[in-house]
């Protein structure tokens, strides 16, 4: 049976000028050539200082011959400069030749009523404005000409304005916008809990405090992105006068509207480098077919796919004759022979996957000898990030046959990231990032980045989508998952009251109602779980376990990363309701085990090579992760920095974390234990929403109550479906109680 082969070429990123720029570039000494160009521009310079309207110069191009020549000019710097040269980019060089030509035409279309005149060496449009002018009136006539050259005009000026430092001027472009009354379309709350007599400004507009007379509403729902959870208002009945001196400030709710209707272009990104793969794929195919053959194990290489780390070859194990009879070989005995696999081929390590999904093949990955790197453009341009991206797109890099891989977070719902130290970790959290920022804005996506150790996230401070700024206190962590804990009940009762069930039914329909306030998604980021794990390792575990469980429809997500995959980190509840995960290069096969429940992280190359597994997915991906440059990341915070002084040009807007001082005004809740107790004693079941209205309180507060009635075993769980909790209060803890009262 003759030898067949299925291969795929190489992948590549779909060409576009940024692309063969850079090609060019490589192949050409682009140095030497930017000197050429650049003294050819001098030397159009200097003869139109020396000979003025009569030089070649002025003959040809007519009154845009300084512009020319300082043209030619810029085009030699930029070609010595190379890479540093930043936004000017070839759309740039294509907008000025585009703005020579519009200029031109168009003046000599106006010059001129009709078509047929001569050139003239002193005319204002020159040789080539005669020969465009000329073409557009004897085809299109005076005035659809003027208009052609009209739209040059403005195209030109777009490429300037979108590929060269003209960008930066947005915010002042814009700034003009504040001055005129515009009707947001979306409206989120702020997170800034103002002071008592502290007027804040929100995007240039100033908060109006409620009517005095405005009654205490029965549900006090807590913000999206509000401040810290409000205080109940007591009942002005109530059996105990203490607690009426406690008079709590009225309910402020702070509205921000979007910022902006511009996402980042892709302009602020770097493109991929080339090709991906091994060029000696038939020398490798033969080693591996002559090492398994030397073990008696014979198959046959049926497809290569190269991707950006590796290349993977497929191979179909075919059969032996033993005691005249035909045996396929077992897939099994081919796992076995990694190590051996490994050594022939003078490779670091060798993974086989057994076998492919979807394909009668297994997979043999040998590391590719020149290792390209992948940038997040490339994935987040691809046909694919329109397919699978959805509602939270993610890049997270190129499989084995070059493919973007996109993920939609939404869908996750959680993801779990682990791997040593220098593996690409937090390269990946900055991708994951970036991948966000360039979809949403703040007033659909807002973050809660902890990182204890200080080092990788405090560069998104200043950001519109960061709520307070980025924890490094892991004291605030507490207080941010109990904030988070309180945000997910409270979007469950707007659920029940709007009739639907989860964020998305809940946004589509705060479109159609002006009554209704469309909610952004919320994403906890933590860079390094073992911190908080050793810190408060109990309180941690059930919060985030809790949010893990509840909080999907919500549109409350949460990404963890650590560099210590043990099990008293990674432990078996967190592991349980973070089916997305993440396993970076790691040192033995335990820890590979603890992130992925499988080995194959032990095998991994390291600089952000990776296996991804998802539930959507039969087995584990192997990744090449995207790469994001420090550059590129203070380009996009850059950014949604300008884009939030266009909407606070009086200044920018100090952001306090709503958690602070939540745990304190907790501990000062306890004390209202007693009343709810008081109020269920007799009853079998109980449910929050009779409690809120019993006591007259908010449903956030009525739910946390319950929460610690339950830890402390005095009622159960919430069985669902409107039944309640059941009340295990018995009399004889009450008088055991009213004993240690009276001794």
């Amino acid at each position: 049976m003759p030898k067949q082969q299925k291969r795929r070429k190489p992948q590549s990123p779909p060409v576009d000028l940024q692309s063969a720029w850079q090609e060019m570039q490589e192949h050409l000494n682009t140095p030497m050539l930017g000197i050429f160009v650049f003294l050819i521009g001098g030397y159009m310079t200097l003869t139109l200082l020396v000979n003025g309207q009569s030089s070649w110069i002025a003959v040809l191009f007519g009154w845009t011959a300084g512009l020319v020549a300082v043209a030619v000019l810029a085009l030699g710097l930029i070609l010595m400069l190379g890479d540093r040269a930043g936004y000017w980019n070839p759309q740039a060089i294509v907008g000025v030749e585009l703005l020579i030509l519009a200029l031109l035409s168009g003046s000599f279309v106006l010059e001129h009523a009709d078509a047929n005149w001569a050139p003239n060496s002193a005319g204002a449009a020159g040789w080539l404005g005669w020969s465009l002018g000329n073409m557009l009136l004897s085809i299109l006539g005076r005035w659809p000409g003027g208009l052609t050259a009209l739209v040059m005009l403005g195209a030109a000026l777009y490429l300037l304005y979108r590929h060269t430092p003209l960008i930066y001027l947005t915010p002042y472009f814009q700034i003009f916008r504040g001055l005129r009354v515009t009707t947001p379309r979306r409206r989120m709350a702020d997170p800034l809990p103002p002071p008592e007599d502290a007027e804040i400004p929100i995007n240039g507009r100033r908060n109006v405090p409620p009517p005095p007379h405005d009654p205490a509403p029965t549900h006090e729902p807590v913000s999206a992105v509000d401040a810290t959870p409000q205080p109940a208002k007591e009942a002005a009945t109530n059996s105990k006068p203490a607690r009426n001196k406690r008079t709590p400030p009225p309910p402020t709710r702070l509205q921000t509207v979007r910022t902006t209707d511009a996402l980042p272009p892709m302009d602020l990104l770097e493109t991929d480098a080339g090709l991906y793969g091994s060029r000696d794929t038939e020398r490798t195919e033969a080693l591996i077919e002559q090492t398994l053959a030397d073990f008696n194990i014979p198959v046959r290489v049926v497809n290569v796919e190269s991707g950006p780390t590796v290349t993977q070859y497929g191979i179909e194990p075919l059969y032996t004759e033993r005691a005249g009879q035909r045996r396929k070989v077992r897939v099994s005995r081919i796992v076995n022979l990694a190590d051996d696999l490994a050594l022939a081929l003078a490779a670091p390590s060798v993974r086989i996957e057994a076998p492919v999904p979807g394909h009668p093949y297994v997979g043999i990955e040998v590391p590719n000898s020149d290792k390209a790197i992948v940038s997040i453009r490339g994935v987040l341009a691809s046909s694919e990030m329109g397919k699978r991206g959805g509602a939270l797109p993610l890049a997270l890099g190129r499989d084995t046959a070059g493919a973007p891989v996109v993920s939609d977070l939404t869908k996750a719902p959680h993801m779990l990231i682990a791997g040593a130290t220098g593996s690409g970790k937090s390269v990946c959290i900055n991708a994951v990032i970036v991948s966000l920022l360039m979809h949403h804005g703040p007033e659909s996506l807002r973050f809660i980045m902890v990182d204890p150790k200080m080092v990788e996230l405090p560069g998104y401070n200043g950001i519109p989508h960061l709520i307070g700024k980025v924890i490094t206190e892991v004291d605030q962590v507490v207080g941010a998952l109990t904030w988070l804990l309180l945000q997910m009940d409270d979007r469950y009762q707007r659920f029940r009251e709007a009739g639907v069930r989860n964020i998305n039914d809940y946004n589509q329909k705060a479109a159609k109602k002006k009554d209704l306030e469309s909610l952004p998604y919320l994403v906890l980021i933590v860079d390094e779980l073992a911190d908080l794990m050793m810190t408060a390792p109990e309180d941690v575990e059930r919060q985030l376990v809790r949010l893990a469980q509840m909080a999907r429809a919500t549109g409350i997500h949460m990404i963890l990363a650590t560099q210590r995959p043990s099990t008293d980190v990674v432990t078996g509840l967190i592991k349980a309701n973070f089916p997305t995960r993440i396993a970076f290069a790691v040192s033995s096969q335990i820890d590979s085990r603890v992130i992925l429940d499988a080995n194959g992280a032990d095998k991994l190359l390291g600089q952000g090579d990776m296996l991804f597994m998802h539930p959507s997915m039969p087995k584990l991906a192997r990744v090449q992760g995207c790469w994001v440059s420090d550059k590129e990341i203070e380009r996009v915070v850059k950014f949604w920095q300008n884009q939030d002084r266009i909407e606070n040009p009086d200044g920018p807007i100090a952001r306090v974390a709503p958690w602070i001082g939540l745990l304190d005004q907790m501990d000062d809740e306890d004390e209202l234990l007693q009343d709810v107790i008081d109020v269920i004693r007799d009853m079998e079941t109980c449910t929050t929403s009779y409690v809120q209205r019993k006591l007259r309180i908010g449903y956030p507060k009525a739910a946390r109550m319950m929460e610690q009635l339950e830890a402390k075993g005095l009622v159960g769980p919430d069985l669902g479906g409107g039944q309640g909790r059941q009340v295990k209060i018995k009399a004889d803890d009450d008088e055991d109680d009213g004993d240690d009262e009276n001794l």
